[in-house]
């Protein structure tokens, strides 16, 4: 298509797609100026005699409801999303008997997750899970 027979876009949208970018680039500069001020500020420094085992016992409280806080409902989530469905990979179950051996099966481990056990639910990593918090 010649040049002369194309249609004339409009200064308009242009013009407000410049105006945003000038818009854009100003608030990332005050955004970035504000961060490196911010930064730049000094900590006081702590009087000589304070006491700072209450300071360490409060931040250990915080660090501790925090951990407890993230951790706890990850030990409490089911694992397997299919548990307990028609088309759950996990509900069937492998057995073999050797002779007058005890039988043995793929329920010991699969059963707990089939049955849409959480993670503290699993037999051995369910005994690991008591040292976290929550």
């Amino acid at each position: 298509m010649p040049s002369h027979a194309r249609p004339r876009t409009g200064r308009v949208p242009r013009t407000l797609l410049r105006a945003g970018l000038a818009v854009s680039a100003a608030g990332a500069a005050l955004t970035a100026g504000g961060a490196a001020t911010a930064s730049a500020a000094p900590a006081p420094a702590p009087a000589h005699g304070t006491d700072t085992g209450a300071t360490a016992s409060a931040l250990t409280g915080a660090l501790l409801h925090s951990v407890a806080g993230g951790v706890g409902p990850v030990k409490n989530l089911q694992l397997d999303p299919l548990a307990n469905t028609a088309v759950d990979p996990l509900a069937n179950a492998v057995a073999t008997q050797i002779a007058d051996f005890k039988p043995v099966s793929t329920t010991l481990v699969t059963g707990p997750l089939s049955r849409g056990a959480a993670l503290r639910d699993v037999p051995l990593v369910g005994l690991a899970t008591k040292v976290l918090p929550g």
